[in-house]
């Protein structure tokens, strides 16, 4: 499928583990059917949440594959490296197993300045050619990607898309503005910050949240997209207590320990992150208890 727009909700998926480290192949393929069958509009695989730090790039790409092959909507692969030459690899390699578009978180620990961070996203969107999220999360990579370089990239025929993790709704505001001449979506990267982002312009979300509550969160950003923002809203405050309890630690920890406690994954994670706290874990569960399954509500 041809990508023009990013609309809608892209999970950011969990990579599941067997208790010795390995790929659970198996919890993989049946998670993103899960997510695809409850209406999201596409799936993120290996980004942050999804440990693609830990991953080695062949377990980068069959997981990939995998996930592809689990499922009938758009798969964004996560592709992204502090290595420009690492990170168009990991690019071709993912559009050579069919990914419909690469999410690119920018080069963390580098701290590149604004022409080097330019450069090396031109030089994967000039490259490889499919449709491209540049990924700006500042906390994660030390360097904030300025407006005016987003802007200069939004130019690019093949960058179509950014993803907003900086917390910073200002500057999510004024990417939107100076792009709404363009095929150009904004993407809340942040759970908390979904539902603003939409009221300036932004057109989705890839979320962590999602791989929890699949339904409430496509209810509530399709509903603000509709315009309706009371319902968006009541879907907003219904999902706030999980989307700040999934960062009580380090994502992804606490949402792999949601997927075990609603029996959608092992939960477990690769060294250097552990399993959530021992005694975080029954306030999480509580969390999860007041949501009923949105099913139960018709």
């Amino acid at each position: 499928m041809t990508l023009t727009e990013f609309r809608g909700v892209y999970p950011a998926m969990t990579t599941p583990f067997h208790e010795d480290g390995s790929i659970d192949f198996e919890t993989l393929r049946t998670d993103a059917r899960r997510l695809a069958d409850a209406g999201v509009d596409g799936l993120v695989p290996v980004g942050s949440t999804g440990e693609s730090a830990t991953l080695s790039h062949d377990e980068h790409i069959d997981v990939v594959e995998a996930v592809i092959d689990a499922v009938d909507v758009p798969v964004i692969a996560g592709s992204g490296s502090n290595n420009t030459a690492e990170a168009l690899s990991l690019s071709r390699r993912s559009a050579e197993a069919g990914a419909d578009a690469l999410l690119l978180i920018s080069p963390y620990y580098n701290k590149p300045e604004p022409q080097g961070m330019y450069e090396h996203y031109r030089t994967i969107a000039d490259e490889v050619d499919l449709p491209q999220i540049v990924y700006n999360v500042p906390g994660r990579t030390g360097q904030n990607i300025d407006v005016d370089t987003a802007v200069d990239l939004a130019a690019h025929p093949n960058v179509l898309g950014y993803k907003a993790a900086s917390g910073d709704l200002n500057q999510v505001s004024e990417v939107v503005e100076r792009t709404r001449d363009k095929e150009f979506s904004v993407l809340a990267g942040d759970d908390g910050l979904v539902l603003p982002t939409l009221s300036v312009g932004g057109t989705g979300t890839i979320s962590v949240v999602a791989n929890i509550e699949p339904e409430r969160t496509v209810d509530m950003v399709h509903s603000a997209l509709d315009g309706d923002y009371e319902g968006a809203r009541e879907r907003h405050h219904e999902l706030g207590p999980l989307m700040r309890a999934l960062f009580w630690e380090t994502n992804p920890i606490p949402v792999n320990e949601a997927m075990a406690i609603r029996g959608y994954g092992p939960g477990h994670v690769r060294l250097p992150l552990t399993r959530l706290s021992e005694e975080l874990r029954p306030d999480l569960e509580a969390v999860l208890a007041d949501l009923d399954p949105l099913e139960a509500e018709a």
